[in-house]
């Protein structure tokens, strides 16, 4: 089965990609195109189906750079392809930006946000993960400041969101509630109603919200929910409702070409 890959109108002019799990090497639970290395799949599957991702992104296999994810605001500036040999220590942040060509910017999801970015007349881009604990802590301003330093200018920044979990698959609890509305009340807007004390949080809805506070020119959610369509993507969520033991990591991915 060959990949496929979603992308954005918006980010037209930069090689980039949303992949769903379909086309890939893993099998039972990961079935598709699992590219986590922190899963317990096979590594083998992960490392060919890492590779096929890079062959669509036209980049070597050692230059389709992930990190080790921590939901935190930390931002990497890629100025060369990592060395091969550490590849296996994976820098701990969320974000990366780079104005190299022959980098792909791989980040790794099941639920939250992936979002990848250019200033395509500057020639740089950035990719970030913006679960909602990253999302509040800042890893979004942090990337856009990232990408300036770098010589992009915000105004001039477009925005993709991927595939994530809606507002009506992610059922939270009051306590989830009050720690977002602790750094802001009026984030109450991203909040809907449930049963009982439970309530329903707008992720792409507030990761659009704090990339337009960012000051980017555009940015836009492709629509896609990973709960709802596991044909597609994976889902840590729907996993834990299933009683799965592990599940598999999408990747999106942004690169600059030569």
């Amino acid at each position: 089965m060959t990949l496929e890959i979603l992308r954005s109108p918006r980010l037209k002019a930069v090689p980039h990609g949303f992949f769903t799990r379909r086309g890939g090497a893993s099998s039972g639970i990961f079935e598709g195109l699992n590219c986590g290395p922190g899963s317990s799949d096979q590594k083998e599957a992960v490392r060919i189906n890492r590779e096929r991702v890079a062959e669509a992104m036209g980049v070597a296999p050692d230059a389709l750079v992930s990190l080790h994810q921590i939901h935190s605001a930390e931002v990497v500036r890629l100025d060369a392809v990592p060395d091969a040999r550490q590849n296996g220590n994976r820098p701990k942040a969320d974000a990366m930006v780079t104005g190299e060509p022959g980098i792909a910017l791989g980040i790794l999801t099941a639920d939250c946000a992936p979002v990848l970015l250019a200033d395509a007349e500057a020639r740089i881009v950035g990719a970030a993960h913006a679960g909602w604990k990253g999302a509040l802590a800042g890893v979004l301003e942090a990337t856009v400041e990232a990408m300036e330093a770098a010589g992009a200018r915000r105004g001039r920044i477009v925005a993709a969101v991927g595939p994530c979990i809606s507002q009506a698959a992610y059922e939270v609890g009051p306590e989830f509630m009050d720690e977002v509305l602790a750094d802001d009340p009026g984030h109450a807007r991203f909040f809907a109603g449930g049963r009982g004390d439970r309530l329903h949080f707008d992720l792409p809805g507030f990761v659009l919200h704090r990339l337009r506070g960012a000051g980017v020119g555009e940015a836009e959610w492709i629509g896609r929910c990973t709960y709802s369509d596991p044909a597609r993507f994976y889902s840590y969520r729907r996993s834990v409702h299933r009683g799965e033991a592990d599940y598999g990591r999408l990747i999106s991915a942004i690169a600059l070409e030569g």
